[in-house]
């Protein structure tokens, strides 16, 4: 995603800070890159010399819209910034409408019970409710989940339109950042697009022992009022206690959920006959 920057020489006639938007570029950059940079690079996508960067660098590191590695000097977006892009997609209205039915369903269901939207870089992780018991997992607001490799990145595969399904897979190859299986190996084309389409078939997507060992997770899809995937509700726990089968309970609750919460957001939902066990 490429963020606009504001046009040089346009305004409105009200008064501005004019060092706000001439450091803006660099945010942009940094937004844009996904990656840390030096100062070099940064400020060379910015459009500035390094020099003239580095001032503005200083500032926003104080206030947490950047931070700076200790070790390589490579600059990243700061905790505030992370912040503040968690919580413009928590005002999204299919989020909002959605909080309370998940809410209420994560007591039901006693498991970790997520929300997951499409953000910039892949299908993002925005509210957490954690387990009634330990669970060691390493996921929080703000986790980006492989397109390829887990239950919440397979629902989003399987339902969004495939030119856009396709850029964040290729985005998403060779990413640390992003929660992955630890096998080096790809999924073939093939193999991906059955995937995709027992998804489909299901209404969910289930991962057992992948991408974490031990750990399984089921996750289904919400819809707006034009048939599109809004979010994703996921739930996960350790394949001991998590009954992650087509049919079980905790699958039934999620599907319900999901099926609720598309209901207020204005999709015809028609549902689906599901098979026996």
């Amino acid at each position: 995603m490429t963020v606009k920057k504001p046009a040089s020489g346009v305004h409105d006639g009200r008064r501005s800070i004019q060092s706000v938007e001439t450091g803006f570029p660099l945010l942009a950059a940094l937004v844009d890159a996904a990656v840390a940079l030096n100062l070099r690079d940064l400020a060379a996508r910015a459009g500035m010399t390094s020099a003239k960067a580095h001032p503005y660098l200083v500032s926003f590191t104080r206030v947490g819209l950047v931070q700076q590695d200790a070790i390589t000097g490579k600059y990243e977006l700061g905790p505030f910034a992370l912040q503040m892009g968690l919580v413009s997609l928590q005002l999204l209205e299919p989020v909002r409408v959605a909080l309370p039915h998940v809410n209420q369903l994560a007591d039901q269901i006693g498991h970790t019970l997520a929300i997951a939207v499409l953000g910039s870089h892949g299908p993002t992780m925005i509210h957490i409710t954690q387990a009634s018991y330990p669970v060691h997992v390493n996921m929080r607001n703000g986790t980006v989940m492989s397109m390829l490799h887990t239950a919440t990145g397979h629902v989003f595969a399987a339902w969004l339109p495939p030119k856009i399904a396709r850029h964040y897979i290729e985005r998403q190859i060779g990413d640390e950042a992003v929660v992955t299986s630890i096998s080096p190996l790809l999924p073939s084309p093939q193999a991906l697009d059955a995937l995709k389409a027992e998804t489909r078939r299901t209404g969910m997507a289930r991962a057992l022992g992948n991408p974490l060992p031990g750990i399984d997770a089921l996750s289904v899809p919400v819809f707006d009022h034009s048939g599109n995937i809004a979010l994703a509700l996921t739930s996960l726990g350790p394949s001991s206690l998590f009954d992650a089968s087509e049919n079980g309970p905790i699958a039934s609750a999620l599907l319900e959920c999901a099926a609720t919460i598309s209901h207020q957001l204005g999709h015809s939902v028609i549902k689906r006959e599901r098979r026996l066990p």
